[in-house]
């Protein structure tokens, strides 16, 4: 068990956490889209409840990506990093501010059409700004190889494994 703890790195951290933001805010977001189209409470409070969540995971996606893109700053990833951490830190900021928008709606009760349809457009937004941090994110992978590490299996001594 130690031995997987310690094999969590910030590059496994970020890998495992990024996705969860993503489908929580997809998922939120289409049910906020669904409460206009049944007029459901339930979509309006899943929609809520969800962004708060994303949000959370949004942050600590940031968190780890910034701890595991430390020395990657320079090189032949340098520009593809730059993007992906712009898109990263606009993302982080406007989910941040539409949870925040929701979040006062709520508490003070607000309840004009104009309020509403303000934090869907938000919410719009914060979709558009996590799919392309999420582009910008498999790029680095898929095209630049970022994080990933080549371990070719030790064929001089088969039966031998290494990480035993």
């Amino acid at each position: 068990m130690l031995k997987i703890i310690i094999m969590i790195s910030a590059t496994h951290l970020h890998a495992m956490a990024v996705h969860f933001p993503i489908a929580l805010l997809i998922t939120g977001f289409l049910s906020e889209l669904a409460s206009f189209i049944f007029k459901r409470s339930f979509f309006r409070q899943a929609a809520f409840y969800l962004l708060l969540l994303g949000t959370l995971g949004t942050i600590v996606s940031y968190l780890a990506g910034n701890a595991a893109g430390e020395g990657m700053e320079e090189g032949a990833m340098a520009k593809a990093m730059e993007l992906h951490e712009q898109a990263a830190t606009i993302t982080v900021w406007l989910t941040g501010f539409t949870a925040a928008v929701y979040v006062a709606v709520a508490f003070f009760k607000f309840q004009k059409n104009w309020a509403r349809l303000a934090g869907v457009i938000l919410f719009a937004a914060v979709i558009a700004a996590i799919t392309r941090t999420g582009y910008l994110g498999g790029q680095l992978v898929y095209k630049h190889g970022a994080g990933v590490e080549l371990a070719l299996p030790d064929f001089s001594n088969p039966g031998i494994d290494k990480d035993e």
